[in-house]
């Protein structure tokens, strides 16, 4: 792949990489060092793109590994516990109660595990279960799965977060 060529394609989808960082990181410092690294290791593995899927699963798949590789080291240090309100930022939004459960779905988030993470991600940007799966590398199935399995747990720790609130 041309420099001129992969350039444009990251610059065309920079919103998946930003949307792991979002999900992965933090803080903002750490976000930007982990948007570098994806860039770094998409531009490293972009020889690797045969074409067999199309070049935005085949990002969301190597954004996701290199998120989950260094938000390994990332849970070293203490993660501080209220969301970055960044994440939550939509400018047409101005519903308090929309962003109240927003705020608190994206808490819930940060409590699942990384592959949790990552497939409830793209669920949550309507991707197609054979879209996830080629993505995860897991089939369809286990996708729909996945995806019942983390809505449950979604369902009950926002049930216990309201709990604790009344």
């Amino acid at each position: 792949m041309l420099q001129d060529e992969f350039s444009k394609l990251i610059t065309d989808n920079q919103d998946i990489v930003h949307k792991v960082c979002n999900v992965y990181c933090p803080n903002p410092q750490d976000r930007a060092d982990l948007f570098q690294e994806i860039v770094y290791q998409l531009w490293k593995s972009s020889n690797t793109f045969r074409g067999d899927a199309k070049f935005t699963t085949w990002m969301y798949r190597v954004a996701l590994n290199t998120a989950i590789t260094s938000f390994k080291k990332f849970k070293k240090q203490p993660i501080p516990k209220e969301i970055n309100e960044r994440i939550l930022e939509y400018p047409e939004q101005k519903d308090d109660l929309f962003d109240e459960r927003l705020k608190s779905l994206y808490e819930a988030i940060g409590q699942l595990s990384d592959i949790e993470k990552a497939i409830i991600m793209l669920h949550l940007e309507e991707h197609t279960y054979q879209d996830i799966a080629k993505v995860m590398g897991i089939t369809e199935s286990n996708v729909g799965v996945k995806i019942n399995r983390i809505k449950k747990k979604l369902k009950e720790i926002l049930k216990r977060k309201e709990t604790l609130w009344n």
